[in-house]
């Protein structure tokens, strides 16, 4: 049996050469400096480290910047920021430059040739992929175990599939600062004039513009304040505004709304949709759990049913979930389905991925750091729900701090939004003095003022003022609203 194997060993390849195809690369270079239109082809999907060959990244990148700059871009200019007299084989850069759009083919082939290179890009970094998992698996490193190297890998193909590029490193200036002013303008054409995505509730966007990219933005509060319920306000109002829109690369913006995740890690998804559709359709949901509704209730709840049923709001309902299974599904979600808004509700019941002993801190610090990072990483806003420790209850100012969060050093560090949800309703309700005293009516006075009402405090922004915004809240329906502003009331006579 060994002799077949020996004679199989020696009949393969000493190695095999990575996916690529010079004659295309070849075919792209020469439509370009014929006719500079076949760039604008391939520009928005085709880099020059897309490129195979060294010399054709560097002719694409010299040609690049040439037609964005608007200036012409062909073998006579270009070959001045190359090395014009080394040699290509038997011929020189400048001569190669020369037969390449010479032997230039149609300007109609041209993004059939660029999609033809990405691919081959794309399968090359598989390959290196593939060779990492392999040479790692053998090795078996005491740092990594199975599952970890699992997660490593998913979250490698995931950025390849996201942007074909999954190495990090330095960007240049000039990137950031482009994607900074494209930001700047889509604010500036969006309505309201949002550089991220609108909650829905003017009061909050007015302060915070919008829910950015790759921000993780914490909601606090005690029970009973309305956390959750802001949550699934903020997750129906992004998803029922959706718009959708077919980029040319084939992938689906947002032009408004967004596409929500919700991990719903306390409430089974039958509890969260009774939620909101009892804020939507104004019926309690104690009622519609109990079938307290007669046929008028009955009709609002199916209009409403209809009307949601084409939102695009997910729900995950795994209790006790991994921070690593949480980052896997997301990924999971935004590649198959879309996703611009991620919700978790909440920290506490969320698990790290290796038991830290019985250190709730450290766990909570890699919930919150890992949360951070797939912000950034799926760039998208990631709201994380969060519990307030009972300190505030022993305040005579039950307004919550950033001091009250529990295990607050990592969530305070981590978040670039802290809001804290408050209403003075709910503690004026348990403390009403014996009736017709003059202690009551004082209570009465402060109750009247207070009912119907919520206080977002926004605690910490990085991009912003802090301050708080104050809302409606309605607590038969659990919904918060914007208030009517009091210049825009009409007036009242005594």
């Amino acid at each position: 049996m060994a002799e077949p194997a020996k004679r199989l060993a020696v009949s393969e390849p000493a190695f095999r050469l990575a996916p690529h195809n010079i004659e295309a690369e070849q075919a792209l270079l020469g439509a370009i400096l014929v006719n500079n239109d076949a760039y604008y082809r391939v520009s928005d999907f085709l880099k020059p480290e897309h490129f195979f060959e060294g010399l054709h990244r560097q002719i694409y990148k010299v040609a690049s910047d040439m037609i964005r700059a608007t200036k012409r871009a062909n073998p006579v200019t270009i070959k001045t920021f190359l090395a014009a007299e080394e040699k290509v084989g038997d011929l020189t850069i400048a001569q190669y430059l020369a037969r390449l759009a010479a032997e230039a083919t149609t300007i109609i082939n041209a993004e059939d040739y660029g999609r033809s290179i990405y691919d081959l890009f794309i399968r090359r970094q598989l390959i290196t992929i593939g060779e990492d998992m392999v040479n790692i698996a053998y090795d078996a490193p005491v740092d990594m175990p199975p599952a970890g190297q699992i997660e490593d890998a998913e979250r490698r193909l995931f950025e390849l599939a996201e942007t074909g590029n999954y190495d990090g490193g330095f960007h240049a200036f000039s990137d950031a600062l482009n994607t900074a002013i494209d930001m700047a303008s889509a604010a500036y054409q969006r309505d309201g004039g949002l550089s991220g995505i609108a909650t829905g509730l003017y009061a909050l966007d007015s302060r915070m513009g919008g829910l950015q990219p790759s921000d993780l933005v914490v909601i606090a509060g005690r029970p009973g304040m309305g956390k959750t319920s802001l949550a699934t306000n903020i997750a129906f109002n992004i998803a029922h505004a959706w718009q959708g829109d077919v980029t040319p690369d084939g992938q689906t913006v947002a032009i408004d709304g967004g596409i929500v995740g919700f991990f719903s890690l306390e409430m089974s998804a039958e509890q969260l949709a009774t939620r909101i559709i009892s804020e939507q359709a104004e019926i309690p949901s104690s009622k519609i759990r109990r079938g307290e509704i007669n046929e008028a209730d009955f009709e609002k709840l199916s209009f409403c049913a209809q009307e949601m049923q084409r939102i695009p709001l997910y729900i995950d309902e795994t209790g006790g979930i991994s921070i690593a299974q949480l980052a896997a599904r997301a990924r999971r979600l935004k590649r198959q389905r879309g996703l611009d808004v991620l919700i978790i509700d909440y920290i506490q019941l969320m698990q790290a991925s290796r038991r830290a002993g019985d250190n709730r801190v450290q766990e909570v610090t890699e919930i919150t750091t890992g949360l951070k990072a797939l912000a950034k990483e799926l760039n998208v806003p990631v709201i994380a729900l969060s519990q307030l420790s009972r300190q505030v209850e022993s305040r005579d100012d039950k307004r919550p701090q950033l001091s009250d969060l529990r295990e607050s050093g990592s969530i305070e560090q981590d978040a670039d939004v802290v809001l804290f949800v408050f209403r003075e309703e709910y503690y004026l309700k348990n403390r009403e003095p014996k009736e017709g005293t003059e202690e009551w009516f004082k209570w009465e006075g402060e109750m009247r003022e207070a009912a119907g009402k919520a206080e977002i405090i926004i605690a910490k922004q990085r991009h912003g003022p802090t301050g708080a915004a104050r809302l409606g809240f309605q607590a038969m329906y659990t919904r918060f609203s914007d208030l009517a502003e009091e210049e825009y009331l009409p007036d009242r006579h005594e």
